[in-house]
């Protein structure tokens, strides 16, 4: 596949309410937008790194910068390119796999789209809608709290997801669990907040029965969260952990983990985040969807994803409205508590070019002629 030319495209989009976790809020979500354009076709990549490295170490200027300075020049020096050649050609620079995902992502949809295929089919989905989960953020108040989960159990989402920090956690659990009863899907994210001295507050959380706990300790403390999953009755998913599919056998061997979230951004693409797939299934470990705020472009990707056999949880999958008043793509619809998978070549969506140009804050052109 012969490559005329990458754009990046930095898009800001406001948020439709703050979004607390425990390394921060936001409020508008800054993307950097990848386009690649060949002669037949052209795809889309979305770089899910936040405006500051808090979630990880890469952000949005940083990954601009690497993409634009390094793994294009190293892509350029051959058109003729195609989704299996990114990973090993930019491996000589170390990390930024949210960088490198977005450039294999463009291309996998560019070339996708030229040969009629989506997404769902060339990754192996095998249905052609997803359970829906939300992610709820850290509120004010537990009265909030109680409204958020309330209007999205209304709207039928079928898991619920509360981010916790310490401070915000054991209450905040109880108080969901009382109001809304035991059959509520449930599940916490700490996002690394706690430590191993924590292990009294984390066993609380045993009372409540919880799908999950994930990422309860920092991404690089296999040996305390195997030691975790020794004295609680709760399941511990690895969220920032898992990099690759080496680093999710690793923790699984080692106990660290019974459930994995995957992120396609987070482990440097979409073929990476199928290796993690097929090495849980082959453990027995289930895996879901998780996402980073992501625009129509990420989410269609995500949701293809997650229509993998092994994705028998519920992931953060949520439909467009969760995070966003209009979309740069068509919206994803919330419908029985599923979204569909989209069918189309690629991904499936394109951005309204209206749309995409009202939240542009700048594009830049590298032309490979």
């Amino acid at each position: 596949m012969k490559i005329e030319g990458i754009e990046l495209r930095r898009i800001e989009m406001p948020l439709v309410a703050p979004f607390r976790t425990s390394f921060g809020t936001e409020t508008v979500k800054k993307i950097l937008l990848v386009r690649v354009v060949t002669a037949h076709s052209q795809g889309w990549g979305e770089c899910v790194a936040d405006a500051i490295p808090s979630y990880s170490s890469e952000y949005v200027d940083g990954a601009t910068n690497v993409i634009r300075d390094y793994f294009i020049p190293a892509l350029a020096q051959s058109r003729d390119i195609d989704m299996w050649d990114v990973a090993p050609r930019l491996r000589t620079y170390k990390g930024h796999p949210m960088a490198k995902a977005a450039l294999e992502m463009a291309i996998m949809d560019a070339q996708l789209r030229s040969r009629g295929v989506s997404f769902r089919q060339f990754l192996g989905g095998t249905v052609d809608r997803v359970p829906a989960g939300v992610s709820v953020g850290i509120m004010d108040s537990i009265g909030q709290l109680l409204d958020a989960v309330d209007g999205y159990l209304s709207q039928g989402y079928v898991r619920i997801k509360l981010k916790i920090e310490p401070g915000w956690d054991v209450a905040a659990v109880a108080a969901v669990r009382e109001r809304f009863g035991d059959d509520v899907a449930l599940q916490v994210d700490a996002n690394t907040a706690y430590r191993l001295h924590d292990l009294r507050t984390l066993a609380k959380l045993d009372a409540f029965d919880l799908l999950l706990i994930e990422q309860p300790l920092p991404e690089d403390d296999l040996r305390g969260h195997a030691t975790l999953a020794t004295e609680l009755k709760t399941p511990i998913c690895l969220d920032e952990s898992i990099v690759s599919a080496k680093s999710a056998a690793d923790a699984i061997v080692m106990g660290a983990t019974s459930v994995v979230n995957i992120k396609p951004g987070r482990v440097g693409g979409f073929l990476e985040a199928r290796r993690i797939h097929d090495v849980c299934a082959a453990h027995d470990v289930p895996v879901w969807c998780g996402g980073m705020l992501e625009s129509g472009i990420g989410r269609a990707g995500n949701i293809a994803l997650a229509s993998l056999p092994n994705f028998t949880l519920p992931g953060d999958t949520s439909a467009s409205d969760r995070y966003y008043t209009t979309d740069i793509t068509p919206p994803f619809v919330l419908h029985e508590g599923h979204v569909t998978v989209p069918g189309g070549d690629g991904i499936g969506v394109e951005p309204d070019p209206a749309i995409l140009d009202k939240n542009t804050v700048s594009t830049e052109w590298i032309s490979f002629t």
